[in-house]
């Protein structure tokens, strides 16, 4: 009797070590290519979200502060890549419709959108629509099995700070922000090949810097009026195409635009130079600094969940 008690004792004391363990960085490989990327673990957790009136080069947007709490989650360890991109973009098991849907795949880039940039070797991604974004995780979730999305603007900045709570994720002093990103001082007006730089806490490269990275959220100047304090993972749901929140500055900005608490929207102006008509739901001309990463909840949604989700943030 005392052994089997022992032993259930022990069964349950290695299935709780492996909950705990599971919850890691990991590699993913792309199914049917040789093309990984790395996922790191962010851990759950509470951070004071927004710069105080204190900060230097604050923007009213950015506050009042707000304490939130975040799941944990797995975040993309780098940028999405052209070259994972292109996976995608020339999937033939899809077709080229011309509504974003589960099947559609996008449409032929009328101009090189990388604007000479560099697209194989480990380049960023970039001049997509956040719709483009969300389509690119579902692909990879039809791919994979596993539910990908973009990252609300809660879970961006408390990814982003890694545990700090100073302007960067290293601290004050932008004398140092040429050791973590490509940026308007640095980047010789292009971008660069992503990881290049030195990471945050958390295992995080380029947050700061050469392409900006789309969010889940819609943008809304009063964001930190609508979300209260002590909130749990909170968000402002996309209405309407414009404007869409996006985070971390892109090698054209300047170092005040690459503290963790810095916002930016999208604009309409981003595809002005689209000569079709209507406009396109893919690519944005003048958007050649912003880009995305993903992320995984812990927590894997149920089917019917992600379908659910992906009906929804895919229909504006």
């Amino acid at each position: 009797m005392k052994n089997i008690v022992f032993l259930l004792a022990m069964m349950a004391f290695v299935s709780t070590l492996a909950q705990k363990t599971e919850f890691r960085p990991y590699v993913q490989t792309i199914p049917g290519t040789t093309l990984t990327f790395k996922m790191s673990a962010i851990p759950e957790g509470e951070f004071v979200m927004g710069s105080t009136a204190r900060e230097k080069e604050r923007k009213q947007d950015e506050g009042p502060t707000r304490k939130v709490h975040i799941a944990a989650f797995w975040m993309g360890s780098y940028e999405v890549t052209h070259d994972e991109f292109l996976i995608f973009f020339n999937d033939e098991k899809t077709s080229r419709n011309s509504d974003v849907d589960a099947v559609t795949r996008p449409t032929p880039q009328y101009i090189d959108l990388s604007w000479g940039m560099g697209k194989q070797g480990g380049f960023p991604t970039n001049s997509m629509s956040q719709q483009t974004a969300l389509m690119y995780c579902r692909w990879l979730y039809k791919k994979t099995g596993i539910f990908y999305r973009l990252p609300t603007e809660a879970e961006w900045e408390y990814a982003c700070r890694a545990g700090s709570t100073t302007m960067y994720s290293f601290g004050n002093d932008p004398a140092l922000l040429p050791q973590y990103a490509w940026f308007a001082a640095n980047s010789n007006n292009k971008y660069q090949k992503v990881g290049q730089k030195k990471p945050n806490a958390w295992g995080l490269y380029d947050m700061l810097g050469n392409v900006a990275e789309w969010t889940l959220d819609q943008y809304d100047a009063a964001y930190f009026t609508k979300i209260a304090d002590g909130s749990t993972n909170p968000m402002i749901p996309p209405g309407t195409r414009y404007p869409k929140a996006v985070r971390g500055g892109g090698y054209l900005d300047r170092a005040d635009a690459m503290r963790s608490a810095s916002r930016f929207k999208s604009d309409p102006s981003w595809n002005k130079r689209d000569p079709q008509i209507p406009k396109s739901k893919w690519w944005l001309t003048d958007a050649a600094a912003v880009g995305f990463r993903i992320v995984r909840p812990f927590k894997q949604p149920s089917t019917t969940e992600i379908d659910q989700f992906y009906s929804k943030y895919l229909g504006n």
